[in-house]
């Protein structure tokens, strides 16, 4: 059941009211029996417990250990060369603008 937010149009007082979804609205204040409104909700907080919220927590034992060990050989090779080589130097960036 939802929890629902009002507000007392002559004494502004506001208050939250544990209803069910099919109940009518509350049409009067508990303290000066005026009129009252019902809030626009700011929706309900969400509680997360336990595992299960990554997209790999549902995966099969099986996927999980062919991941594994698709993950080791890359692990294991040698150390990685620096530099990647798509740099340019000074040197040659100045050659090249001085051909054009």
């Amino acid at each position: 059941m939802p929890t629902y937010e009002y507000e007392c149009k002559q004494c502004r007082k506001t208050f939250d009211v544990f209803q069910n979804i099919t109940a009518k609205p509350l049409k009067q204040c508990p303290v000066c029996k005026g009129k009252v409104r019902r809030l626009i909700g700011k929706g309900a907080g969400i509680i997360f417990k336990g595992s299960g919220f990554y997209q790999t927590d549902y995966r099969s034992d099986h996927y999980r250990k062919r991941v594994r060990e698709e993950k080791k050989p890359a692990e294991t090779s040698g150390p990685k060369k620096e530099g990647g080589g798509a740099s340019v130097s000074k040197d040659s960036k100045a050659s090249t603008t001085a051909k054009e």
